[in-house]
């Protein structure tokens, strides 16, 4: 069986653009998305026992920011090693550090182009998630 992707993101067209890339990448992922920090966490908790392979995650977003739910997923027994991938337009060092220290996997500028946004999804359609959190800053932060 595909991978499960899971995005949440406030934005609808970075979510259309997001659903499109994978519809051209994979054919065999699952994308469920979430709208907001709260709709994530009662997407997760529906989810269970079954995880997402990986949750893309925005910072900014309404009624609970992307902070705020990365900090209450690795409180969270089932969510405490589930990969997940910062996209933020942000590249404040400062912010990019405490993401880091807070335990998200990665962190990735939000693409400037469709054509990188598919680069982006197919790597991560591919990431052997069995690996372990990046140990340096260096690779947490990707680029593409």
């Amino acid at each position: 069986m595909g991978k499960h992707l899971l995005l949440a993101d406030d934005d609808d067209d970075d979510r259309m653009l997001f659903q499109e890339a994978l519809r051209e990448v994979s054919r065999d992922t699952q994308l469920t998305m979430a709208i907001d920090g709260d709709q994530l966490m009662e997407v997760l908790d529906a989810l269970l026992p079954e995880r997402p392979t990986v949750l893309f995650l925005d910072l900014n977003m309404p009624r609970k920011n992307g902070f705020a739910c990365l900090e209450e997923l690795r409180q969270r027994e089932p969510f405490k090693d589930m990969p997940i991938v910062v996209l933020s337009t942000s590249d404040d060092i400062a912010t990019i550090d405490m993401l880091h220290r807070s335990g998200a996997s990665h962190y990735i500028s939000k693409p400037p182009s469709f054509e990188v946004l598919k680069s982006v999804v197919e790597y991560f359609c591919r990431v052997d998630w069995n690996m372990a959190h990046p140990s340096s800053r260096e690779a947490f932060v990707l680029t593409f």
